[in-house]
């Protein structure tokens, strides 16, 4: 759902030729419905990679007209979608009531109570909020499972692989790509030789949806991370692809160096006795080298869905600061999404 914008171009790419996905149908606006997906997108491909023969003859769908008619022909649904977002609720809910599994990138259902927040190397277990989301509703098959914000995915990995010595206050700068809001350097003029430095809710989404990710389930919900102050600033920059962040932490325990990267390498590839077509090996990256990550060298690091980050060094006001960076259209939206479904069919929930 959502499939003709830039993210649904995205999971539409990484999904040709999945070996455990196949795409049955694509929905979007009304005025793509009735024409093939190629027809749909031709004037407004924004992706690098060539549209796949598998997808381009099915004919686009309207997401709210035609539920009944989608229904019918999946099993479960991705949620891309890019309108209201009481829409994008009652959308997602729609499905999940009709026993369709939901793996949504939109923001629509984040803070809802029972709806778990997922980064699948960071918080798996909140996958059992799906039983008491189910029970609560009446469900049977169908739930609800989100994956948050593009803007935080960069950072936040190294914040959870240093848990044990207790960030407490973090201040992050994220320097993000066009293809966050959905463009082309080609398509948005105003960028060139630019930076803005604002970005409407994201600062609000990067300080506050770590805390659901890194917090624990009681009694059937996620009670928030209490210990880390995140204080964030987000501004696009003229880049296509992947978001860079300029992070500073403190610690309850200072780590060494040694300690730090020692650390992010026992926790660099949780998923690997799952077998993820789609998760990274590894999930984090460390450069020595002073210039990287940079974003168009390291943006792709394995396929898009890793991490990867550089320049760790000692701070004066803070403990420590470094560079991180991830691909924000793969590893932070249509490639989170689907290594979460691929953790829900290996957890037995799809």
């Amino acid at each position: 759902m959502g499939a003709t914008g830039m993210v649904g171009q995205r999971f539409v790419t990484l999904l040709n030729n999945h070996p455990w996905f196949e795409v049955t149908v694509v929905a979007a606006s009304p005025r793509s419905a009735g024409k093939t997906y190629k027809q749909a997108v031709d004037e407004r491909w924004k992706i690098e990679k060539t549209l796949p023969n598998s997808i381009k003859k099915l004919v686009v769908v309207r997401v709210e007209e035609d539920k009944e008619q989608i229904a019918k022909e999946v099993d479960f649904v991705f949620c891309s979608l890019e309108m209201d977002k009481e829409k994008t609720k009652e959308v997602e809910l729609w499905y999940a009531q009709k026993g369709i599994p939901v793996v949504s990138t939109n923001s629509a259902h984040r803070w809802t109570e029972d709806v778990p927040m997922i980064i699948p190397e960071i918080n798996p277990q909140h996958l059992s909020l799906i039983d008491s989301q189910r029970k609560k509703r009446g469900w049977k098959k169908g739930f609800i499972v989100v994956k948050p914000n593009c803007s935080l995915q960069s950072y936040l990995p190294l914040i959870w692989a240093l848990g044990e010595f207790g960030p407490k206050e973090v201040s992050v700068t994220t320097m993000q790509a066009v293809s966050g809001a959905g463009k082309t350097l080609s398509d948005w003029p105003e960028m060139a030789d630019n930076v803005m430095p604002f970005i409407n809710d994201e600062e609000e989404k990067t300080e506050k949806e770590p805390l659901k990710i890194l917090g624990s389930i009681k009694n059937s919900r996620v009670e928030l991370a209490k210990n880390i102050n995140i204080s964030a600033t987000c501004i696009r920059v003229p880049v296509s692809d992947g978001h860079l962040a300029a992070v500073a932490v403190s610690f309850m325990k200072k780590p060494t160096r040694a300690q730090i990267l020692s650390a992010v390498k026992k926790a660099a590839n949780p998923l690997k006795n799952l077998h993820l077509p789609s998760a990274p090996n590894p999930f984090i990256h460390y450069f020595s080298e002073d210039n990287r990550p940079q974003t168009r060298l390291d943006r792709d690091f394995e396929r898009g869905m890793g991490i990867t980050f550089g320049r760790l060094r000692e701070d004066k006001q803070f403990n420590w600061k470094f560079v991180a960076l991830s691909h924000n259209t793969i590893r932070g939206a249509a490639g989170g999404a689907i290594l979460t479904a691929e953790l829900l069919k290996a957890k037995g929930y799809l």
